[in-house]
């Protein structure tokens, strides 16, 4: 990534406030990008994020910040950890230090850790390295100060960075342990430490599946298997630009064994490369499959120990180019995931967290037969997203299709469709309204989806995006959309055969006071 000089420039303020999303996090008046610090504390979620305070293009990396009480309604905050003279303030984590291990809080009163990617600038004594440095808080998170050590660990590596920091507590040990990434290098590095601040190497993960890109923003933490916790998994994510499945940014995962020192994947989590050395992408574990998931990271210190993720809702591909203004950029919504055995083997399911009064259903259908015709939904409204979730039976028919935020004259929309042929599911935004900001952004993906008795299972969130999740979140595509000014119609389709819509509700979802 290069620092553009680009300033804030886009459509008028009344037509920007149109495509801000409703449920989606963005910032007020400034561009946001990886999610950072992801944490819990005394009953708010802290969102910390890449941001640039001064415009709505990359560059200046410091920390922005807002809080949640239930990742829904989110207050934005001061800048939390600010780039200086020194350094540009790349990613990272925050831990709560319960322990007092680092000496920056009491026992009584833990102080959060902060511990991020210092980039440090030309004419310093790490000019031109990434290294990894602490800040710390004594008023929960509100405000940080810079650890005059830093930094903590240092290789001597341009590219060393997005530290993600986690207590252990197993059969190595009771330890921090650091999960980095030399980023391009595909690897993990890992290390270990007692106090946050003298860190021991443990081991390397990687190159493995997709590795032709740089290796990014790693993550790696326990599961059960189906909620038993005599069968727990870890799970390590690291998102990858470019090289995903979709085409630039994107997450991959894998499910293996770790051990307090070294993380080893399963083997059926591996994909071994072709005799030319490609790999086959489609056969990687994803976290999304479309093109608007990137840097996808979990919180500290969830209560019920339960495992939240927000990604970063761009794709570095055109993320620059956004025809927002004066912000640029937004998070997905928070996603709460779980180890389940999907056809013999465990893999992450993926919930949306929405709001848990969805108010009235806008229209309920149940085993409506379609054969080679349409249903017309009630249209998204102005000011609400869109939640539809479904349970449809393909039949005969060869596709399905829900046309979203369509014109009403019919000549855009964003058509999601399973190909019963194929057995792909298909997020089209090729014509859902303005795609010519940039090449790269008008864009079809699909992914594979297996049927369950011959059911195809749909949650489908729409918020000047579309984020679907499919057969109970064990697929997931989600992408942006710009919808043609007043597109908000609605319809479901059927063609080549008889398909039978088992069930079908609709609702508007509303959430004030977001930014």
């Amino acid at each position: 990534m290069t620092e553009t000089t680009t300033h804030r420039s886009g459509p008028d303020e009344e037509a920007a406030s149109a495509m801000r999303p409703i449920l989606h996090y963005t910032a007020k008046d400034t561009w946001l990008n990886d999610p950072n610090g992801l944490v819990w504390y005394q009953g708010l979620y802290h969102l910390f994020y890449q941001n640039n305070p001064f415009d709505n293009v990359w560059g200046n990396m410091s920390w922005g910040h807002a809080t949640s009480s239930d990742l829904l309604h989110w207050t934005e905050q001061p800048v939390a950890i600010a780039c200086d003279e020194q350094e540009d303030v790349f990613s990272g984590s925050i831990v709560v230090d319960h322990g007092n291990t680092s000496g920056f809080g009491t026992t009584e009163d833990p102080a959060l850790v902060a511990i991020y990617t210092s980039a440090f600038k030309e004419g310093t004594a790490y000019q031109g390295t990434q290294a990894q440095s602490l800040a710390f808080s004594t008023d929960a998170g509100m405000t940080w100060s810079k650890y005059a050590g830093n930094p903590v660990l240092a290789r001597g590596s341009a590219h060393f960075r997005d530290p993600k920091v986690f207590r252990y507590e197993g059969s190595a040990g009771s330890c921090w342990i650091m999960v980095a990434v030399e980023a391009q290098h595909q690897q993990v590095v890992l290390y270990r430490s007692d106090n946050l601040k003298d860190w021991e190497y443990l081991s390397t993960f990687g190159p493995a599946n997709s590795s032709e890109g740089e290796w990014e923003c790693p993550d790696l933490f326990p599961l059960p298997v189906d909620g038993d916790p005599d069968n727990v998994k870890w799970v390590m994510v690291v998102n990858v630009n470019p090289g995903s499945v979709a085409g630039g940014s994107g997450g991959q995962y894998f499910v293996g064994h770790f051990d307090g020192a070294q993380f080893t994947a399963d083997r059926d989590s591996l994909v071994s490369p072709a005799a030319d050395g490609t790999t086959d992408l489609r056969r990687c574990l994803w976290l999304d499959w479309g093109r608007d998931y990137y840097a996808a990271v979990s919180f500290s210190n969830a209560p019920e120990n339960r495992r939240i993720m927000i990604g970063w809702m761009n794709n570095w591909d055109y993320a620059n180019s956004l025809p927002t203004s004066p912000w640029r950029s937004g998070m997905s919504l928070a996603r709460e995931v779980e180890l389940a055995t999907v056809d013999g083997l465990p893999r992450l399911v993926q919930r949306p967290v929405l709001p848990l009064d969805s108010g009235e259903p806008a229209r309920v259908l149940q085993d409506v037969e379609l054969h080679d015709s349409g249903v017309q939904l009630p249209d998204a409204m102005d000011g609400s997203a869109q939640l539809i979730e479904a349970e449809i039976l393909p039949g005969t028919a060869r596709t399905v299709a829900f046309r979203l935020l369509a014109a009403s004259d019919g000549s855009a929309a964003t058509v999601l469709s399973f190909d019963a042929v194929t057995s792909q599911l298909t997020l089209d935004r090729r014509n859902s309204g303005n795609t010519s900001f940039h090449e790269k952004f008008a864009s079809a993906e699909s992914a594979p989806v297996k049927l369950d008795d011959g059911v195809l299972r749909l949650r489908v969130i729409v918020d000047q995006s579309v984020e679907a999740f499919a057969q109970g979140g064990s697929v997931v595509l989600s992408d942006l959309v710009f919808p043609l000014s007043g597109s908000l119609g609605t319809e479901l389709r059927a063609e080549g055969g008889t398909a039978m819509l088992r069930k079908l509700v609709v609702r508007n979802l509303e959430v004030t006071d977001v930014h």
